[in-house]
């Protein structure tokens, strides 16, 4: 058993070391795991979580390093959590975003975590909230949260997100694509990458007239911008943050900054208290109550939903049934 508190000391002190080891922690599912989120919800609730999703083959990896880059000119802490598939033998990793990312190894002022998805879709690691407030936690003024590219089950970046980056390239098809997954409704602002190829501006107008057929925006309201860049030479890439940066005061001008961290925190306890649920429902394969129940559903003394409510009853009641 790992001393909880001296971990997060350590990780409020920025030792890598001691941040790896609560996200592991996190990961691993830890009977430690109720105290350290204890420990580190007052010190959490101060960094700008950025998340950027997009198609396989858009250079999500070479833009996030790209802004990492840019952040850390600003003198900014960045955190990102890169989730990849997962392995379908040891269900760890499969990319190892340290590799990809090795120019800021050694720069004390940022850390790089891969997770992996364990099946879990959306294109998030389940684990992803709460390593997220351990970056929080640990000093990260920005956490830069890049997605499996996986098409339409990414829009679950947007609820874990405060600003939601969507990246395309031409000649991808890409304008098919963000119709089709939906992305159209969750990009806060929209990069298309890889600017110096043919289709550029092509991809940038499409895109344009596709936001411009969305939802109806009032005065006021946020316009999500579209940026062109080519992240492996770095251009664009402080364009980029200046959209961010714009975004991120206009939510909290509006109050929407607020809002959506509420969304995201009751998503979370949510996800906890079904999750948990699952759990005792799970154990109780082979009890005398599944059984008794399913005999009532067969006989035709019972439907299966008057036996779910019976069940979900004698398992939240305070003596657990």
């Amino acid at each position: 058993m790992q001393d909880v508190s001296t971990l997060v000391a350590q990780a409020r002190e920025g030792r890598p070391r001691a941040v790896a080891r609560l996200i592991s922690l996190v990961e691993g599912a830890s009977p430690q795991l109720r105290e350290v989120m204890a420990a580190l919800a007052p010190l959490a609730g101060n960094a700008y979580v950025v998340g950027l999703t997009g198609s396989p083959g858009v250079g999500k990896s070479t833009s996030t390093s790209a802004l990492v880059t840019a952040y850390r000119k600003q003198d900014k802490r960045v955190g990102v959590l890169a989730v990849d598939p997962s392995s379908p033998f040891s269900g760890g990793a499969l990319l190892g975003d340290r590799v990809r990312m090795s120019e800021h190894a050694s720069d004390p002022g940022v850390y790089i975590r891969s997770m992996a998805t364990r099946g879990h879709l959306g294109g998030l690691a389940w684990a992803a909230p709460q390593a997220i407030r351990v970056l929080d936690a640990a000093g990260c003024d920005v956490i830069l949260v890049e997605t499996v590219g996986v098409g339409q089950s990414e829009v679950e970046i947007a609820s874990q997100a405060d600003t939601s980056v969507v990246l395309l390239a031409p000649g991808m098809g890409d304008g098919i694509q963000a119709a089709k997954a939906g992305i159209l409704e969750i990009g806060d602002v929209y990069v298309v990458n890889k600017a110096d190829r043919d289709g550029a501006d092509a991809t940038a107008r499409e895109l344009n007239h596709m936001l411009g057929l969305g939802e109806a925006r009032g005065p006021g309201d946020w316009r999500p911008p579209i940026v062109k860049t080519v992240a492996s030479r770095g251009e664009g890439m402080d364009e980029v943050v200046e959209a961010l940066e714009k975004h991120r005061a206009w939510m909290e001008e509006r109050g929407v900054l607020a809002e959506r961290r509420m969304a995201r925190a009751a998503r979370e306890v949510e996800t906890i208290a079904v999750t948990a649920l699952r759990e005792r429902i799970g154990d109780l394969h082979g009890d005398r109550r599944l059984g008794a129940l399913a005999e009532r559903i067969v006989a035709g003394e019972l439907d299966p939903y008057r036996a779910a409510d019976e069940l979900v009853a004698g398992l939240t009641s305070p003596s657990g049934g």
